[in-house]
């Protein structure tokens, strides 16, 4: 059975890497079938073209990831919270959680982005590797619960 843990390290591995361009790293941490995709919640916004993906297979995601990560601000902090396993399967397991992006604007943390992110991972000769991630950003304004 996957550990909830587990998934925690894991997602929090690929985030640490991604942001500091380890791209070598980000490679071992996906399976060979893995499917990315990653839009806003609305798909109106000025940027859409450059968040917008949907791809299969790792080399696909890793160079859209490098390219998305190559033109971005550095320091950039994604910051995965609330990471649960919704469902056990086997060698395989979903999972939930938000992610909080960060940059520095004039010496200060400023937010970049919001977002739910969902995904897999699946045990593949003994190493847990993410088998799908799928990061749907916040665009929309709030408003109350009851109203959205």
């Amino acid at each position: 059975m996957i550990d909830a843990g587990a998934v925690q390290d894991l997602l929090g591995r690929w985030w640490f890497n991604y942001d500091e361009g380890h791209f070598d790293t980000l490679a071992k941490l996906l399976t060979d079938d893995v499917h990315f995709m990653c839009r806003t919640d609305t798909g109106e916004t000025d940027y859409e073209e450059f968040v917008r993906c949907d791809l299969r297979g790792r080399e696909p995601m890793l160079e859209w990831q490098i390219d998305h990560r190559t033109n971005s601000p550095y320091p950039l902090r994604h910051n995965g919270t609330n990471v649960h396993v919704v469902e056990r399967m086997g060698e395989e397991a979903t999972f939930a959680s938000y992610i909080f992006v960060t940059q520095i604007v004039e010496g200060s943390v400023a937010s970049l982005s919001s977002g739910i992110v969902t995904g897999a991972v699946r045990e593949v000769a003994g190493s847990l590797l993410i088998s799908e991630l799928a990061v749907v950003l916040d665009t929309r304004s709030s408003v109350l619960f009851a109203e959205r």
